[in-house]
């Protein structure tokens, strides 16, 4: 699994033009599955993403976690991820999951990340899995990662 993790001041995401996830001081959490990702893969993210130290602390330094600021998270299907553009000038899709691993990794992703944020005092948003989406965010910082739940090199 492979997730683009951006610090915002606010996020929101439309399926159809309608609102289907906003927050307020927290991430966006881009989510890509991989044709051969499991449970495992989804452990290490959400371990990775509510406990990397992406927000300030009172001397500026990121030394704080979502959890620690209690801040929100939006969550987005993106099988864009794995793209592979290393040949000719159309993407292949031969590395991302079918839509229906996908989506069970991707929801698996999501009820664990729920659980841990809202303990913390946060919110979690979705988009709609599948669905085009218009992500409207703004990045803070910017501070943008990419983590992996497999080496990238």
């Amino acid at each position: 699994m492979r997730v683009v993790l951006q610090r915002v001041t606010r996020a929101s995401v439309r399926v159809n033009e309608q609102l289907s996830g906003e927050i307020r001081n927290g991430i966006v959490a881009l989510v890509g599955v991989r044709h051969d990702d499991a449970p495992n893969d989804v452990a290490y993210l959400i371990e990775k993403v509510t406990n990397l130290r992406t927000f300030n602390d009172d001397e500026g330094r990121m030394n704080k976690s979502i959890l620690d600021v209690g801040g929100d998270l939006l969550i987005v299907s993106q099988f864009t991820l794995y793209g592979d553009v290393r040949r000719g000038r159309r993407p292949s899709w031969s590395e991302a999951a079918a839509p229906e691993v996908a989506k069970a990794l991707y929801e698996l992703f999501v009820n664990e990340a729920r659980g841990i944020i809202e303990s913390y005092g946060g919110r979690v948003a979705t988009g709609k899995f599948g669905a085009k989406m218009a992500v409207e965010l703004v990045n803070d910082g910017p501070v943008t990662l990419l983590v992996d739940s497999r080496k990238l090199f």
